[in-house]
Order: C-alpha cells, then sequence, then structure tokens
C-alpha cells in the first residue's frame, strides 16, 4: 500500500433508534461537485457520485469482544481515506453492528444492512460460526462477502460460494504446520488438543490430524472441545495432564487460550505448548494468561509483532506507529487486532480502487479474484496477497515464533501448509 502514513480520521459510537446494539459509522459523506467520468459508471446497491456503504458485523460484545478492535480500527481506516477525498471522489459510509459472537444475531444484523441499509457488499465480519450463518443467504443473494475475518477452510471455495472470500491463513493449513513442528521436535509426543466445537475448532483438529497422518490416532489422546458459552476451560487442561499429554495445541479463541494458559501454570503443567494463530496475541491473549506463564509459547505469525522492536526501523511499522500514536493514542499497540484491522480495510480500499467507476457487486468479486502480488505495511518481508477466480485463499504463508516472555522470537522459514 503506497502511503506515507496514516492520517485524519473520525469515529463515533451511537445506538440506532429501536436497536439495543453498538455501531460505528462513518462520518456522513460532504457533497462533492458532480463529475461527468461518473455519469458512465455502473453503480450496485449502496452507491451513489458521492458515496459507497460497506456493511461488517463484529463482537462488540460476547465472548469474542476481544476481538472488537478489528471493526472499530476498520472504521478509523476508512474515515482516514474519506479525509483524503475518498476513492474516485466517493465517501466511504462503514456500518457497523453489534452481534455478540451470535450466529442468530449475526443473520438479524447482516439482513439489516442488506435489506434497510442497502450496503454494497460486507466485509471483515468477524468469526467462523457468524459469517457461516449468513454464508448462504449471501451466496442466494449474491452479496460479495468479503476478507472474513476467520481462517475456516470454507471460505475458499469459488466454485460453489462465489460471493465469499476469506482473509488469513485457513486454519487446516494452520494445523498441518503444527504437525510439521511436532514430527520434528517432539516424535513421541503425547498431543492434547483444545478446540471450539464448530467448523472453527474442527477446522484446527483435522489440518492437525492430516498432518500427523499415520500417526495421528496414537498421538493425539485428548481431542477436549468447548463451548463459546462455557465460562471456563480449566477442566479440559486438568484432563489433559491427567492423560500423560506433553504436548498442548490450543487453538481456542483468546478469552479461553488465556484461561488455558493460566490453568496450565496453576496445576504445572508443562508441556510442549503450540497456541494458534488466532490466539496469540500479547495484549489480548498473553497479557490476561501472565507473561512468565506464556514463556516458551509456540505459535504461526503472518503479520509482524507490534511489540517486537527488531521492525522499529521498517517503513511499514512505522506508518502503523505513527497512526496509532497519532489517532488511537489510547489503543493497545500489543493487541494485533489492531493491525488485522487496518490491514483488512486497506485491503477492500485496494479492490476498490481498482473497480474504477464499475461498482457493481460483479465487477467488485472480479476484482477481488485478481489482487496479484499485493501487499500492505503490516505483512510480514515475503509474504503477498494473491487470488484468482480459483483461488479465494489471500494469505497463504506464515512464520513460527515463539514467546520469550516479553515478546514474539520469529523463527524458520515461510511455511505453507496444504489442505487434505
Amino acid at each position: 500500500m503506497a502511503r506515507s502514513g496514516w492520517k485524519k480520521y473520525f469515529y463515533r459510537e451511537f445506538t440506532m433508534k429501536n436497536l439495543t446494539r453498538r455501531a460505528i459509522l462513518a462520518a456522513a459523506p460532504a457533497a462533492v461537485p458532480f463529475l461527468s467520468a461518473h455519469a458512465a459508471g455502473q453503480y450496485g446497491p449502496g452507491v451513489t457520485d458521492t458515496e459507497i456503504k460497506l456493511g461488517n458485523t463484529g463482537p462488540y460484545s460476547g465472548p469474542l469482544s476481544t476481538a472488537s478492535p478489528i471493526p472499530k480500527t476498520m472504521a478509523v481506516y476508512f474515515n482516514m481515506i474519506n479525509s483524503e477525498g475518498g476513492i474516485n471522489g466517493r465517501k466511504l459510509n462503514f456500518i457497523s453492528y453489534d452481534d455478540a459472537y451470535s450466529p442468530p444475531k449475526t443473520v438479524e444484523m447482516t439482513r439489516r444492512l442488506v435489506e434497510d441499509d442497502g450496503v454494497l457488499l460486507i466485509v471483515g465480519a468477524t468469526g467462523t460460526p457468524t459469517n457461516n450463518a449468513i454464508w448462504r443467504y449471501m451466496t442466494e443473494h449474491r452479496v460479495p462477502q468479503l476478507f472474513v475475518s476467520t481462517g475456516a477452510t470454507k471460505w475458499d471455495d469459488p466454485k460453489d460460494h462465489p460471493w465469499t472470500i476469506g482473509w488469513q491463513p485457513n486454519y487446516q493449513s494452520e494445523g498441518r504446520i503444527y504437525a510439521a513442528y511436532i514430527l520434528k521436535n517432539k516424535p513421541d509426543g503425547k498431543i492434547g488438543v483444545l478446540y471450539q466445537n464448530d467448523d472453527f475448532g474442527k477446522d484446527y483438529v483435522k489440518g492437525l490430524s492430516d498432518g500427523l497422518g499415520d500417526k495421528a490416532a496414537s498421538m493425539i489422546l485428548v481431542k477436549a472441545s468447548y463451548e463459546s458459552t462455557d465460562p471456563t476451560v480449566d477442566s479440559q487442561i486438568v484432563s489433559m495432564q491427567a492423560a500423560g499429554c506433553d504436548v498442548f495445541v490450543n487453538t481456542a479463541i483468546s478469552k479461553f487460550a488465556a484461561q488455558a494458559i493460566k490453568k496450565a501454570a496453576e496445576i504445572d503443567w508443562k508441556p510442549v505448548h503450540i497456541l494458534s494463530g488466532v490466539g496469540n496475541s500479547v495484549g489480548a491473549t498473553l497479557k490476561p494468561a501472565g507473561l512468565e506463564n506464556s514463556k516458551d509459547i509456540v505459535s504461526d505469525f503472518y503479520l509482524k509483532d507490534a511489540t517486537d522492536p527488531k521492525w522499529r526501523d521498517d517503513a511499514g511499522f512505522k506508518s502503523w506507529v505513527s497512526f496509532m500514536d497519532k489517532y488511537q493514542p489510547g489503543a493497545d499497540k500489543s493487541d494485533n487486532n489492531n493491525v488485522i484491522g487496518a490491514e483488512l480495510a486497506a485491503t477492500m480500499v485496494q479492490v476498490l480502487k481498482q473497480c474504477g467507476d464499475n461498482l457493481t457487486r460483479e465487477n467488485v468479486m472480479k476484482q477481488v479474484a485478481n489482487l496479484n502480488g499485493f501487499t500492505l505495511p503490516m505483512l510480514l518481508p515475503g509474504i503477498t496477497i494473491n487470488t484468482s477466480p480459483t483461488d479465494f485463499a489471500p494469505v497463504k504463508q506464515v512464520q513460527m515464533g515463539r514467546f520469550d516472555g516479553e515478546r514474539w522470537q520469529l523463527f524458520g522459514p515461510l511455511l505453507t501448509g496444504g489442505v487434505g
């Protein structure tokens, strides 16, 4: 993304009449002179000569509320774009509702965005079960469901679901990478897996099992699931220790990942601990769990870690830090959700720029499928975004890292896990 820095934004929260939810809404677009070039433009719902309506649902409350910085930072980024004149003279009207990480609420809010607010598309909605709840609706109504903030493998299905695309590395690929790490470093390990009892968690388990191959049955001793509404996962951790597990694959969301780390320390269980990319935020997971308790945990990354001083002279990192310091001074830089939100929004802006004045839903999907070698300020060096009409998995590579008690230290080459 060719920018020297991230500029002004406007942010406000409000409660809409008759709605008991929180929303983020971009500043109302100011009138701009009519541009004759727009007269020949082709517009889909939510698009005029002066405005593009974008929709979003996010977990501002509920068990995944730690991820709320994602849509908040997206709103900030879009308002920065508006302050620079928008995209081809059109301001971005970003409407985001709280779904509390509850699929029925996601359905309700998505229908409101599409049928009442009249958005062009949905972008950056957070969560596997929540996006899954609207997947068929978006396909049937031919509404772009873009860059979902979830790594479920199912989002890479352009043949049967051509209106939905993921963004981050998919969970099955991550699971296979964890398996390769275990086979190399603990080939006789006895594995316990903590996973959410839905497509999100089961994707990780499948990837891990596929990666272990014939050894999966003998190496995985405990598969412990939890529901997103559970109060704790303490009993699952105790059961893994009791079963003799010496490898712990922790694929939980931040709330439960932190509980698991803390409980393992309390019972003095010290397995080889692999934490998934979903839960590896220093701010959202490791700080609540205790930084000392988190020492030596291994995870995978595709974005630069804001707590790592190695990036202090990196141009992309300096751009993000400048943005945070100037425009979100109260936000936690150690929470990588603030990075994810900005990079998701930047990817969306790139697609809209490629659309030009052809802002139909069909052309949006055409441009989504033509991101070739696109890079972002906070992607790790060597990682780029690539899509095609048959490839809806934009980010495919990761690098492993180990937590040293203060920050993540990257090691090894970039990795890509195949999906079986």
